[in-house]
């Protein structure tokens, strides 16, 4: 487990790089903050406690989504996208001459883009919120060890969904349709357009029960203490989706790597 631990530091440094980048981003999502604190007002103002949320809960909901986009890779993530290249190229193959295990390899580098994000710019738009706004924050150290958790299992949900989008080019000659379906479903039932309890009906109830619900609205609603049933069933809803997406993604590798022995004589 050495290697992969060098690597997920490896992967830290080098995103740390990107100083100017982080910055820039970090500033624009403040900026999409104030605009959707700006409609979530309007929308809570017509419609109190929508979905269960009152306006605080809102605007939390507002300036965490914003943080917590680029840690989780809720609009793609840099690591997968160059091993959706990798695979396009045929440079995979290197990968796989490497002893080590290609999933973990990939999961380990992604940990390291994402701790990054998180530390340096997924905490700059909650503070900015939390000076201009009555934002609301967990009263307890359980809950905190708990939005911890839920973090971390949902950056591990989200790579589930991206590595198996980027493998995906072993069969098709071109991911980017695959690349964009997977932008447009995560952006919906993530809860990064609305928070997935204002979703009524079927459609709530379908959208609360994705793999992208476990990325976003979950670990929210663990630090706005609006999960229903407490923070257990959430975590296992996490951690149930993890476990298919793993093996899913398992299966997937020892599939394509049969076809890259094939194909390779």
């Amino acid at each position: 487990m050495a290697v992969y631990w060098a690597i997920a530091v490896r992967s830290f440094r080098r995103f740390s790089t990107y100083r100017i980048a982080t910055a820039s981003g970090a500033f624009t999502n403040t900026v999409f903050g104030f605009i959707l604190c700006g409609i979530y007002l309007t929308l809570w103002h017509e419609r109190p406690g929508l979905g269960g949320y009152d306006v605080s809960d809102a605007l939390t909901f507002v300036w965490l989504q914003q943080g917590l986009l680029m840690p989780i890779g809720i609009f793609g993530a840099t690591t997968t996208i160059e091993l959706g290249e990798r695979v396009r190229s045929g440079e995979i193959a290197v990968d796989l001459y490497r002893p080590t295990y290609l999933p973990l390899w990939w999961l380990s580098v992604d940990l390291g883009r994402a701790l990054f994000q998180l530390v340096v710019r997924g905490g700059l738009p909650l503070l900015v919120g939390a000076m201009v706004f009555d934002l609301r924050f967990p009263s307890r150290a359980v809950v905190w060890v708990a939005v911890a958790g839920g973090l971390l299992l949902a950056i591990l949900v989200s790579f589930g969904i991206r590595y198996l989008v980027a493998l995906s080019g072993f069969w098709i000659t071109d991911t980017r349709g695959m690349e964009q379906l997977a932008l447009v479903l995560s952006t919906f039932f993530s809860g990064t357009i609305l928070p997935l309890v204002v979703f009524p009906g079927w459609i709530g109830s379908f959208a609360r029960a994705t793999p992208w619900a476990a990325t976003m609205q979950v670990p929210i609603d663990i630090w706005l203490g609006r999960n229903p049933g407490g923070i257990g069933p959430a975590l296992l809803f996490q951690l149930g989706w993890i476990v298919v997406l793993f093996l899913t993604c398992q299966l997937v590798t020892s599939v394509a790597t049969r076809k890259v022995v094939i194909q390779g004589g």
